[in-house]
């Protein structure tokens, strides 16, 4: 039950990203500072926990032990994830981002089979192949139904422009951040913390931001004050906050597919609190019956991948005969 938690707490704060992203958006800041930024007030922060815990040094040595594979998957799982949904901000409403990338809780599922996973035989623990966690995938196809129902009566308004540099993007973030994730745990294999996986991948993926702030800064010019304080935001609530909750919460059910699809799914969430953001910061139009009709069956889905885990699904080690 504790990564479900976990899982929801980090959904919160994920939510800020696409509220004041949008915010951003409205305000006419560029999206290449929204992303850049974020990643560079992350550092410092992520810095000194780690410096105060006393645990950077450890990381230091495993960083320079396998640097393309930090550099790679540091790209896939931060650059990959963050640009798109920054440069998405640009072509479509917040709303529409938001529920797009619950997408995720399917693209999760279906990575399974590029990983491996423990299962106790007569012989010890070993490694096999893992399959897609079935169950965990139609728990997550209602909370996708309901994201559906959400959105179904603005989908008219949406223009060809909106669908293509709104919503693709969105959908390689998808695939990207739980690929990322889920491979620096393998690399990491339970060496490191998840203070110093997280500040690893934004060390590593600073080659990314560095260029486009450079980009940047020739052809939109430098940021606002008012994007910088709102970055800023985004870099604790979503980038340090949201991040090392949801970190924390896979790696307590790393090697299970099932449970880590429990535990990816509870990133769903985030619609509702955006939707909750949105009325009360910026104002948004209040939602319609049908609408809250999926929201409803969100939280159904929710609770439904919450009992699953709380029953156990398929336990860490699973027994197999062999």
């Amino acid at each position: 039950m504790r990564p479900i938690i976990l899982g929801t707490l980090a959904a919160f704060f994920f939510a800020f990203t696409f509220i004041i992203n949008r915010s951003m958006e409205l305000e006419g800041g560029s999206w290449i500072w929204s992303a850049s930024l974020r990643y560079f007030f992350m550092v410092p922060f992520l810095l000194l926990l780690v410096y105060w815990r006393k645990n950077l040094k450890p990381l230091i040595v495993e960083m320079k032990n396998n640097p393309r594979a930090w550099l790679l998957w540091s790209f896939v799982g931060f650059g990959l994830f963050y640009g798109p949904i920054c440069f998405s901000a640009a072509y479509a409403p917040g709303w529409l981002i938001a529920s797009t990338w619950q997408i995720t809780i399917i693209s999760g599922s279906l990575l399974a089979p590029f990983f491996l996973e423990t299962v106790m035989t007569q012989q010890g623990p070993v490694k096999i192949k893992a399959r897609i966690p079935m169950k965990s995938l139609v728990l997550s196809s209602i909370i996708l139904l309901g994201i559906i129902l959400m959105q179904v009566e603005r989908a008219d308004s949406l223009s060809l422009i909106e669908v293509l540099l709104g919503v693709l993007p969105i959908i390689v973030a998808s695939f990207a951040y739980p690929l990322g994730n889920r491979k620096m745990m393998d690399m990491c294999g339970g060496r490191l913390d998840v203070f110093q996986r997280v500040l690893g991948m934004t060390i590593a993926s600073m080659p990314l931001w560095i260029v486009l702030a450079i980009y940047g800064m020739f052809t939109v010019g430098p940021p606002s004050v008012g994007q910088s304080i709102q970055s800023g935001i985004v870099a604790i609530t979503s980038g340090v906050i949201a991040t090392v909750l949801f970190f924390q919460a896979t790696d307590l059910v790393r090697g299970n597919m099932q449970k880590l699809g429990n535990v990816e799914a509870t990133q769903s969430i985030s619609v509702l609190f955006a939707v909750i953001g949105e009325l009360i910061l910026l104002k948004a139009a209040f939602p319609s019956i049908i609408s809250w009709t999926g929201m409803l069956l969100v939280m159904a889905g929710m609770v439904l991948h919450s009992y699953v885990s709380h029953k156990g699904g398929i336990p860490n080690g699973k027994k197999v005969n062999a």
